[in-house]
């Protein structure tokens, strides 16, 4: 398959917990490089649990020619300290941040939401502080945030974000493109402009995959859960039939013109460069 023009592709890691891991995302990284990646992200863990290892991976990824953006959280934050990780950011020779509002840390309550309720409140800060230096991408829901009250509330508090001052946006993983283009669509009437690239989620273990679906509220189409179900454990049939699904869904997407797409790799190189080659996005 071949696309009629080839949109910018970012890649996303996480911070890896040992050497041995960080070895391997060193050699996915030097892989996945083949793709030209626009840029990469780094997560960061619920209340900012990973926050060391976030800004050093971003380090890495920076000193190896790449742009890089952490993953920026504020649950839990005081505007200090929000700050004091800004001016961190600027010494890092960082220019690009994804921000987030971020999951609670298991076991927390309201009171542990700090000074920020909102990813428009660090967005808004974030411009009040510096200004223009930082490119500023934030999350979109295309099937409703799990935490939103109805579908308008949640295009309104995207559009409230993107009002805050939000130069671009990636989706949370879908399946179901029309989703996407609605999604699309209904904050474009809403005056949003901005860039609203998907976030693609290569399918590599049935289980693994559709708990994560559950929990972030994105929906697996049945035939393609019961599909991945009825393998059981084969993982090569798992893995093989993952492939076509999301190689359909990229194909659709990138021949749309969508004006990016973002790879959530889970720190491996295959199943993202395997779908780029079946499509036609190498480098």
């Amino acid at each position: 398959m071949t696309t009629a023009r080839r949109p910018p592709l970012s890649l996303e890691f996480f911070p890896p917990k040992s050497p041995e891991g960080e070895a391997r995302l060193a050699d996915a990284r030097r892989r996945l490089y083949a793709l030209r990646p626009e840029f990469c992200s780094v997560t960061y863990g619920a209340g900012g649990s990973t926050q060391a290892g976030t800004l050093q991976a971003v380090q890495a990824i920076l000193a190896e020619g790449v742009d890089a953006a952490p993953h920026f959280s504020c649950i839990g934050a005081s505007r200090d300290s929000i700050r004091a990780q800004l001016a961190q950011f600027r010494a890092a020779g960082i220019r690009r941040i994804v921000a987030l509002r971020g999951d609670l840390p298991s076991g927390y309550g309201a009171p542990a939401l700090g000074e920020f309720g909102h990813a428009s409140d660090l967005v808004a800060f974030i411009r009040a502080e510096t200004g223009a230096h930082f490119h500023v991408e934030v999350g979109a829901y295309p099937e409703m945030h799990p935490q939103a009250r109805t579908p308008a509330d949640d295009l309104q508090a995207f559009a409230t974000k993107v009002r805050a001052g939000a130069d671009s946006a990636i989706t949370q993983m879908f399946f179901n493109a029309d989703a996407y283009w609605r999604f699309v669509d209904d904050v474009r009437a809403l005056g949003v402009t901005i860039p609203i690239v998907p976030g693609i989620m290569p399918i590599t273990n049935a289980s693994g995959i559709i708990r994560f679906a559950d929990n972030c509220g994105t929906e697996i189409p049945r035939w393609i859960r019961l599909r991945l179900q009825g393998f059981g454990d084969d993982v090569a049939s798992i893995r093989a039939f993952g492939l076509d699904v999301v190689t359909a869904l990229v194909d659709r997407l990138a021949c749309a013109g969508v004006p990016g797409l973002h790879f959530y790799t889970m720190n491996q190189a295959a199943p993202t460069l395997e779908i780029c080659r079946r499509v036609g996005l190498g480098g």
